[in-house]
């Protein structure tokens, strides 16, 4: 009896401290998606948000943003599975290769994100311009007579800009996770013969999964909601779902279509970051693993 009711004690005081967290997660993110969901049905007459419950704000999400809304969860996936790449390898060379350097990497990565987001979207901006470093030093080097107009005000300095901006938010779960990976393992591996891409295949990535999902998830989604990005690099072939989004909160003052635009780009992003996942997960089962 004395342990039953020491363990419920126990129990209780785990609650009771897990209280402020739950009333946190709840105020910050239950309650205002919960207030999204509510008024995606509604509608709006003359500045006005009107109770209903009708399916005309998705049908038009799907009519007028349909494609707005493919191409954004396109992009993103490409930014983060670029991200994943490079941040994996970077991770790899930092805990297996560096040295004595890798901590000093590692500070390196973290001291990336002490930069402001807009001085870094100028930064690319003067970088990928008609007149920026690319463009003349291509020109000075005789390997193009006209400035590259693609690199600027387009989907691919978008890719470039969010890149930048999210490869330390991949590394370090990545790099995290690879702290686990024993080097003896690795080491096992290679005198039994296995090569350099069959002890990353076989050996490193099955290890790494959590910090793997971890990397793509911050990458996809963070990606996927940016919209500053796309204002100011993409131009109009660049133009990303969030922008539209923006414009029907503040513009348009339909909070009606937003909030289902934006619930929309919710479950969809969730949607690749499941399917994402699942094929990360699916690594044990690779042959040869």
């Amino acid at each position: 009896m004395n342990i039953r009711a020491i363990s419920q004690g126990g129990d209780l005081r785990r609650l009771f401290l897990l209280l402020p967290a739950v009333a946190i997660f709840a105020g910050l993110f239950l309650m205002p998606l919960a207030f999204f969901v509510v008024i995606s049905f509604w509608q709006k007459k003359s500045f006005a948000m009107l109770p209903a419950f009708v399916f005309d704000n998705y049908l038009r999400v799907v009519e007028n943003y349909g494609d707005v809304l493919l191409f954004t969860l396109a992009l993103a996936l490409v930014t983060a599975m670029i991200c994943l790449i490079w941040g994996f390898f970077f991770a790899y060379a930092v805990r297996f290769r560096a040295g004595r350097f890798g901590d000093a990497l590692i500070v390196i990565t973290l001291l990336t994100l002490f930069g402001g987001y807009l001085v870094k979207i100028y930064a690319w901006k003067s970088i990928l311009g008609s007149e920026g470093i690319v463009n003349t030093g291509l020109i000075w080097l005789g390997l193009i007579d006209a400035p590259i107009t693609f690199l600027i005000y387009s989907p691919v300095a978008v890719v470039i800009a969010l890149a930048n901006f999210l490869l330390p938010f991949v590394i370090l779960p990545v790099y995290a996770s690879l702290r686990n990976v024993r080097e003896v393992t690795i080491e096992a591996a290679r005198d039994l013969g296995a090569g350099p891409w069959t002890v990353i295949r076989a050996i490193v990535l099955p290890q790494i999964r959590p910090g793997l999902i971890a990397g793509f998830v911050f990458a996809f989604l963070m990606a996927a909601g940016d919209y500053v990005t796309p204002m100011f690099l993409g131009g109009t072939s660049g133009s990303m779902f969030g922008q539209f989004i923006a414009i029907e909160f503040s513009t348009r003052f339909n909070w009606p279509v937003g909030a289902a635009m934006s619930l929309s780009l919710l479950l969809s992003s969730l949607a690749v970051v499941g399917v994402v996942s699942w094929l990360i997960g699916r690594l044990r089962h690779v042959r040869g693993v």
